[in-house]
């Protein structure tokens, strides 16, 4: 006879709130729970294909679109606070489950999650879609490896309009979860190629016509802010390639680009973040673009 677990409300405890599936899940050896918290891990998710997405706001956008869920999970509290996932959810015809805020922390890596979690299937695109002659605007990330930078590098990638992102095989996992969470739902928005080569992706840009240009404060490197001194043109279709954070890019791969570009720095600050950094290029090209 199986016996309730102490600490853990039990099924009969909980309502189902009305815009949720149940029984409430309530017990950490629930199969899906158990297959949803083995995503936390990369191996797990490149075994399955499968991955996170967690918060309101990336939900919000993975349910707004097209992106293949698997599974969902939301707590009572987190429905009361965001009718519009429920109603969203509804459209798609995708079922949330209701659990328990006692399990959240088996499929969330965060301190203090907000109630609602997606399992989706991993969706990229291919190099050769994303890196061609009508692409404008383009970003690369090359060795890096702090998953909270990537997911902002996507975000703003998507806000400046960017044709795609290509995730390098030696980077972060674009599926990681904290990655998703920082692009908070661009990742649905714009196409994201993983897994390839530096040396592949320059190539096919300059083959498809983009100038490459490399974020580096090194010398020789042209200023960002006055490139017309040094004949950077940044109207032109730009391919931008960004580094690790601790260390930039290294000399083979700075060999791979056209040309460096550094940012000016006016104050005492001795760098930019990536994040920042690469922010302030991709809006630098983008308005280059619109002019």
């Amino acid at each position: 006879m199986a016996h309730a677990r102490p600490g853990f409300p039990q099924p009969a405890d909980l309502p189902v709130h009305p815009g949720l599936t149940g029984p409430v899940l309530t017990s950490p050896q629930s199969k899906r729970i158990k297959e949803a918290g083995k995503l936390l891990k990369r191996q797990w998710r490149n075994k399955t294909g499968h991955f996170l997405v967690e918060g309101p706001q990336a939900v919000r956008e993975a349910l707004a679109g097209d992106a293949p869920i698997v599974d969902g999970f939301m707590t009572a509290e987190s429905a009361e606070r965001n009718p519009d996932l429920i109603e969203l959810a509804g459209k798609r015809r995708v079922r949330l489950r209701q659990i328990a805020a006692d399990l959240l922390p088996l499929i969330s890596d965060t301190v203090a999650s907000q109630g609602v979690v997606l399992v989706c299937e991993q969706r990229t695109a291919e190099l050769t879609s994303v890196v061609n002659a009508d692409a404008k605007l383009l970003v690369v990330l090359s060795q890096v490896r702090d998953p909270g930078n990537a997911g902002t590098v996507i975000r703003v990638a998507d806000a400046a309009g960017a044709d795609g992102v290509i995730i390098t095989s030696n980077s972060v996992d674009a599926f990681n979860p904290k990655v998703v969470r920082s692009t908070a739902g661009s990742l649905f928005h714009l196409p994201v190629v993983t897994g390839v080569g530096l040396s592949e992706v320059t190539e096919l840009a300059r083959a498809r016509g983009q100038q490459v240009l490399a974020a580096d404060a090194h010398p020789p490197a042209h200023d960002l802010h006055v490139p017309w001194d040094t004949g950077l043109d940044l109207s032109r279709p730009t391919l931008w390639v960004f580094g690790s954070e601790a260390h930039g890019l290294p000399e083979a791969d700075r060999a791979l680009c056209d040309a460096a570009v550094a940012i000016p720095l006016y104050g005492q600050a001795e760098s930019l973040n990536l994040a920042t950094a690469a922010s302030i290029c991709i809006y630098e090209s983008a308005r280059s673009q619109l002019m």
